[in-house]
């Protein structure tokens, strides 16, 4: 996976060019205002600051819609030259009127960048570490700041600082950023998939996960373009062909679904059963831990049916499908005659799982697509069928469509959890499954229509051939009526839920108390006694406070695919409260100087701490995977559109709240704000970690539907 992770760093860069910026322009902004005598002009020096606010808005309202048609590869490149023009604009400017132009572009390279670098990423990453490469940007951006404070506090010592170069010097790693786009970025290959540029998207991928056999990641990108299906929810026991025993009434003995493994010769069977799932009795009536929860979405709770049962899944490991080598070795009795090719042969020993079921084994290292399952067989049933492991735990399978001749049903499978499942033992139905150690596995099933058709799946090779094609739906393109789609319209309300109280939350209140809380705790006065100006000190107290976020960062990025987005969400906003709560407390009561000092520092670097692993990446990186492909950037562009009005809402109003209610009066406001945001994670917000997006994407359409009934019930 080295492609991939460089493939995301790389597009990362952006963000540190906005994180650079952002720094940048707060120092300048000091000299830009003697040079220009804007003391009694505050309109016009609010300008300066805000007109990469306002660039950022206006060119978000264009940008989803315009990287649905031109691609996300292009618009990074566009993102990368608006910033080295910006860049260069602003060390030119000979009056204050050029630098509100240069502005204005740099804000437009801002937007784009914050937009699309997290749709970028997560169209390129795998699901294992999607979240991890996810949570880049946020740190690239800090790094960005930290860098940026560094140059302009050694600018300011200095006899004449020249805020020209200060903000020239974004044209140079935005020349990086433009080489590295063009020659080293691919398309993603869900957009190529999503315009019918199959041989393309099959080439990325091959690059980016590094092997031949992308057949049934390509699959999934095509089912992935489907917007509004009708899914239901199934579930089947699946083991070898001939270790399913007639003793098992409650197995219907039809639509057996062939499941070809990692090792030549095996093979197995699904078979429908008619008990329920955890997954299917909490589409149908909620988790029994949630029922008695009031407003509790069941989408949540349909997400959480997959992830309570799996507590290690976020590690990157195959729950089902990983270990299928070491719970059905009784391959030698159940030899089919499978027609094995010599590449076939030689990629199964490239690829073959070693057969010893280790935990440490996980979908990093293992085929999306095993060679065996590029041969359709007949089964028993006399149904063709294929399937294919498409990471996180789930496999995607396909079986003819009984109701329609010529269709094909796609199914999305995932093993029921639980400590013997894991082991490989039976979940026990109602007792009436043998519980036979290494012999079958209880899996639910997500059952919808496939893109692709009975006819694409030919004997030799079948998904090779029908992801070669272009599907109907790539022919439709992104439409604003997929908008109102049940799934669709459920994630929006996630996403622009998100963003608006993320906004809302108060980091832009903290960040413009930083410096005065840091010069009451006396640091500006011991710069001072070692010969560093009010400025210089300003700069490098900010430097040493996005220090401090890397860290933190560093943490997040560990946890995001283990504890999950939800978790850390549910865990770091209590922090975030407690630290306003205390920088309440500590401007209502007189504690004294020094400890009113240490209380404000403390809650400043814990506040930022936290946020930088919850509240920052994320809501960005959930926009990102919870939309279906052909609207996703129509999807984000609405979400990055929320994120900047309330970026600019918050800006203008906050001088205005400090000067009516006071500092305290604003961070009670805050605090209010994180109270209500952690509710709406409780009640709203899935967790998505480790799925692929398709799969997350199904789950909202089936959860729409679950809450659609439950309110009319």
């Amino acid at each position: 996976m080295r492609a991939v992770v460089l493939v995301a760093i790389v597009a990362a860069i952006g963000n540190l060019l906005q994180g650079w910026d952002n720094a940048t322009i707060a120092g300048a902004v000091l000299y830009i205002k003697r040079e220009f005598n804007l003391q009694s002009q505050p309109t016009i020096e609010g300008l300066i600051v805000a007109m990469s606010l306002i660039g950022a808005t206006v060119i978000t309202t264009f940008s989803g819609h315009v990287s649905d048609w031109l691609g996300r590869r292009p618009m990074l490149i566009i993102s990368s030259v608006l910033y080295f023009i910006s860049g260069m604009v602003m060390l030119w400017s000979p009056n204050v009127y050029v630098l509100l132009v240069a502005r204005l572009l740099d804000g437009f390279g801002i937007g784009l960048s914050v937009t699309l670098i997290p749709v970028y990423i997560s169209e390129t990453a795998p699901p294992e570490i999607r979240g991890l490469l996810n949570t880049l940007p946020q740190f690239t951006g800090s790094l960005g700041m930290f860098l940026s404070y560094c140059m302009v506090f050694g600018m300011s010592l200095i006899d004449s600082p020249s805020w020209r170069l200060m903000l020239g010097v974004l044209s140079i790693p935005s020349i990086i950023y433009f080489l590295l786009a063009v020659f080293f970025l691919p398309e993603s290959p869900r957009w190529l998939v999503s315009k019918g540029k199959m041989k393309e998207a099959k080439q990325v991928l091959q690059r980016l996960r590094g092997r031949e056999d992308v057949s049934g990641e390509m699959a999934l990108l095509l089912e992935g373009l489907d917007v509004g299906g009708e899914t239901s929810i199934e579930e089947y026991i699946i083991g070898p062909d001939n270790d399913l025993t007639d003793n098992q009434e409650h197995v219907v003995e039809k639509d057996h679904i062939k499941l070809y493994g990692a090792e030549e010769g095996l093979s197995w069977i699904a078979k429908p059963v008619a008990r329920h799932s955890a997954l299917s009795l909490v589409s149908r009536q909620g988790s029994m831990a949630n029922q008695s929860v009031p407003l509790m979405d069941p989408m949540v709770t349909l997400f959480g049916s997959v992830h309570e049962k799996l507590p290690e899944m976020g590690s990157m490991r195959s729950m089902l499908f990983s270990n299928f080598g070491s719970m059905f070795n009784v391959a030698d009795q159940q030899v089919k005659n499978e027609h094995w090719d010599e590449e076939s042969l030689q990629r199964d020993g490239e690829h073959a799982d070693d057969g010893s079921g280790a935990e440490s084994d996980d979908n990093l290292r293992s085929p999306l697509l095993s060679p065996q399952a590029t041969n359709a067989e007949k089964d028993n049933a006399g149904e063709q069928v294929s399937s294919m492991g498409i990471g996180g735990g789930w496999q995607l399978a396909y079986k003819k469509d009984e109701k329609n001749s010529g269709a094909l049903k796609r199914i999305y499978l995932h093993q029921e959890g639980g400590p013997g499942s894991r082991r490989g033992s039976i979940i026990s139905l109602s007792g009436d499954v043998p519980t036979a150690e290494g012999e079958f596995i209880h899996a639910a099933a997500l059952v919808s229509q496939s893109v692709l058709h009975a006819e694409d799946l030919g004997s030799q090779h079948p998904f090779g051939v029908a992801t070669d094609r272009p599907s109907e739906s790539a022919a439709k393109g992104p439409s604003w009526r997929d908008l109102f789609e049940p799934g669709v319209k459920h994630a929006l309300v996630v996403g622009v839920g998100l963003q608006i109280l993320q906004q809302f939350s108060g980091i832009n209140g903290v960040l413009y108390y930083t410096p005065q809380i840091l010069e009451q705790a006396g640091v500006g006065v011991l710069l001072s006694n070692i010969g560093i100006g009010s400025d210089s000190a300003s700069f490098l107290i900010s430097g040493l406070t996005t220090l401090l976020m890397l860290p933190s960062i560093g943490v997040a990025m560990r946890l995001m695919d283990i504890a999950g987005r939800r978790w850390l969400l549910l865990s770091t906003l209590p922090v975030l409260l407690l630290s306003l709560i205390f920088l309440v407390l500590g401007n209502v009561i007189d504690l004294g100087t020094v400890a009113h000092a240490v209380i404000s520092t403390v809650s400043v670097i814990v506040y930022f701490c936290c946020f930088v692993m919850g509240f920052g990446p994320i809501p960005n990186i959930l926009c990102s995977e919870i939309f279906p492909t052909r609207v996703r950037g129509l999807c984000i562009a609405i979400c990055a559109l929320t994120f900047w009005i309330g970026d600019i809402i918050v800006t203008y109003t906050l001088p205005s709240m400090l000067n009516s209610i006071g500092l305290a009066g604003v961070f009670g406001i805050y605090a209010i704000v994180c109270t209500i945001a952690w509710f709406f994670v409780f009640l709203k917000v899935p967790e998505t970690k480790g799925m692929p997006l398709e799969v997350i994407t199904e789950f909202f359409a089936v959860g729409a539907k679950q809450t659609a009934s439950t309110v009319k019930n």
